[in-house]
């Protein structure tokens, strides 16, 4: 079942992109009292997410911010080192958090996995985005189709902040 507005993230593991290498970061810690702005891509380096989601989030990133909003993490079904070589690439480290989901566990955990087996994908994560307060789901918007990002863009974002 997918998750939905009013209810806590489960608390599991990720890994993020640290000066020393991968490292471990329980998604409990990652909210707990904050408020995060988090989106999900199905794939580090694929076009959609590479040429329009992720760069939405970080040219926006100080407006967000701006909202009151303590973090912006971006999360993809993708191994922590070509997360860390994404967030590099893309000039997005240090500004918004990388976080891995190996094995889609997050993304199976709140209902927002996706068989995208027939493109050579695999299990990945939809796209989405959801603002989190202190690990509730305040906002939640999914994208119909994995090739879009609209719904769940940073624009849309600012406007529900």
């Amino acid at each position: 079942m997918t998750i939905a507005v009013g209810e806590r993230l489960p608390d599991l593991k990720l890994k993020e992109p640290t000066a020393d290498g991968p490292a471990e970061v329980s998604t409990g810690d990652l909210f707990k009292g904050k408020r995060v702005v988090l989106f999900a891509v199905p794939g580090a380096f694929t076009p959609t997410c590479s040429l329009n989601h992720l760069p939405g989030y970080l040219d926006n990133r100080d407006a967000i911010l701006a909202k009151g909003v303590d973090e912006i993490a971006v999360v993809a079904v993708n191994d922590p080192f070509v997360m860390t070589a994404w967030a590099k690439e893309t000039g997005g480290l240090g500004k918004i958090r990388f976080l891995a989901d190996g094995g889609a566990q997050f993304a199976k955990a709140i209902g927002l996995d996706i068989d995208l087996t027939a493109n050579g994908l695999g299990v990945r994560s939809k796209r989405y985005s959801m603002l989190v307060e202190d690990g509730v789901v305040k906002t939640l918007n999914i994208e119909e189709s994995p090739g879009q990002a609209t719904v769940s863009a940073a624009a849309t974002m600012i406007g529900q902040l």
